[in-house]
């Protein structure tokens, strides 16, 4: 542990702000997001700590890219005049607990005096602004598919899979086949799940969509909550629809109380975990694990000497509800203890790359309260980046974490990659016999199924993927009405229009 207070880092304020104009003209951008959040966080903190940033870290934004390098433009608006400056070179999902362990080291090795970190995302102003240019809706501007699109390997955009709402249904699939459950039982899991973060949410003042849904809600399709990509509905998925920012100040125990900050103003920082898993999403070793994620919160609780009995309040990441399922059996996380301290990414908010600074806000804000019955001692934040792709893991805690020390270096890679089978090799042209290794099917705005896609597996080991047409309304129905469980059962693959191979149910083959 370290003894010297200039080398501990803690934070003394955090911010956050959802902007709702009724003219999309005057929505903040951006910028304007990430400074009004960072004005609330130096607030927070007792004011007078802007000017002292000197490391500026924000986490990249697709809403407004033409704005991009943003650290300049912000520390302009902001007035200040930061030595270190830096952006994400992509918006995932963990940059934000990436950023505050790096600030945390920053501060432990005496480089940095006061870090902020900040994010934004202005995704529903955007969209306002392109629709009222073009004359069309603002679900015709996409920024999120539209970038994936554009960056889709050639097999994977011919099959579908281009978008995290493709790709994290493959997770949920192949999960509750390992883990044994009916479509039933995985479904009620998820709603239970997903029910609480609406709880959550109804009661934290910067979350987006503040109303209490039951877990039957959630599930059941509907005119509201329409299919998205089977077995998601509207109200599992993250809501990227939405204009906030979030940020946060840290700084060395020695300087905080130099500058007069009470005890119980004061959120220590743990020493944070990161692995990853394979960039392409078709070279993983299986859609039922993560040994990222095993290791990065696995290695998180054992260097701060914790055990899940330790944790009073988790953040799972929850872009989707394979994340934190998974995560909290990493973990060892009852199903009936909240998974968020935010909302979620369908109730919080889902700002692209930035939802984790509304996390260590409110958790920031939990752990401030102890003494409340909705507060505690240490919290945990899990973050989850890409298609299940990177995963940081750091703790939270009121007090002085024994075991922690700074700098220390977060990258576990290693150990997860020792953890990993073998990937099987890619057959992109393969036709004949196979057996399904996880799958989904993909609805239009409508609710129709509109294609399906299968990731198969050859008699010889290789992975090959295959379509279902939207007309095979029996394979579909195979796939998704919970009959039978499709993951583990033969089909075959036969050559189809547009350089793809068709999937045929066995029985129908």
């Amino acid at each position: 542990m370290n003894n010297d207070p200039a080398r501990i880092p803690v934070v003394v304020g955090v911010g956050q702000i959802n902007d709702r104009p009724t003219d999309p003209m005057l929505g903040l951008d951006p910028v304007g997001l990430m400074a009004a959040a960072l004005r609330e966080a130096d607030h927070d903190a007792g004011g007078g700590w802007l000017e002292r940033i000197d490391s500026l870290a924000i986490v990249d934004q697709i809403s407004f890219r033409a704005m991009n390098p943003l650290p300049d433009k912000l520390a302009d608006t902001l007035g200040i005049n930061p030595a270190h400056r830096f952006q994400t070179p992509a918006p995932m999902g963990d940059s934000p607990v990436m950023l505050l362990n790096e600030a945390a080291n920053r501060i432990g090795a005496g480089q940095s005096t006061v870090c902020a970190v900040v994010g934004a995302e202005a995704l529903r102003t955007a969209a306002q602004r392109a629709a009222l240019a073009a004359g069309n809706a603002a679900s015709d501007h996409n920024a999120l598919r539209s970038r994936h699109d554009a960056r889709a390997t050639d097999i994977r955009a011919r099959y579908g899979l281009v978008a995290p709402v493709d790709i994290y249904p493959l997770y949920e699939n192949a999960t509750r086949a390992a883990w044994g459950q009916t479509l039933a039982e995985g479904q009620a899991e998820s709603g239970a799940i997903w029910a609480g973060f609406s709880a959550v949410a109804e009661a934290q003042p910067g979350a987006w969509l503040r109303k209490t849904r039951s877990a039957e809600e959630i599930m059941t399709p509907s005119l509201d909550n329409r299919p998205i990509a089977f077995p998601y509905t509207k109200l599992m998925v993250a809501n990227s629809s939405v204009n906030q920012g979030a940020g946060f100040i840290v700084t060395s125990l020695a300087t905080a109380c130099a500058a007069g900050v009470a005890e119980d103003r004061l959120i220590y920082i743990g020493n944070g975990a990161a692995a990853h898993e394979s960039d392409d999403v078709l070279a993983r070793d299986g859609y039922a694990h993560s040994a990222g994620m095993q290791v990065s919160i696995e290695t998180a609780m054992r260097i701060n000497g914790l055990s899940v009995s330790d944790l009073d309040c988790v953040e799972l990441y929850s872009c989707f509800p394979c994340v934190p399922k998974m995560a909290r059996r990493v973990l060892g996380w009852p199903l009936d203890k909240p998974a968020s301290v935010f909302g979620g990414l369908t109730f919080g908010g889902g700002p692209i790359g930035n939802y984790m600074s509304h996390a260590v806000v409110a958790m920031v804000q939990q752990l401030r309260h102890a003494d409340s019955c909705l507060g505690g001692t240490t919290g945990l934040l899990f973050a989850n980046g890409g298609f299940a792709t990177h995963n940081h893991t750091l703790p939270l805690s009121n007090r002085r974490f024994a075991h922690a020390h700074f700098p220390r270096d977060f990258d576990f890679q290693p150990d997860a990659d020792a953890l990993r089978l073998a990937v099987p090799p890619l057959d992109p042209d393969y036709t004949g016999p196979g057996t399904i290794e996880t799958y989904t099917v993909f609805y239009d705005r409508s609710g129709a199924a509109r294609a399906g896609v299968v990731i198969a597996r050859s008699p010889a080991g290789a992975r090959f993927l295959a379509t279902v047409a939207e007309d095979d309304t029996a394979t579909i129905a195979y796939l998704t009405d919970g009959t039978t469980e499709p993951v583990g059962t033969p089909g075959i693959a036969r050559p189809g229009p547009d350089r793809m191979v068709r999937w045929h149910i066995a029985d129908a083959a």
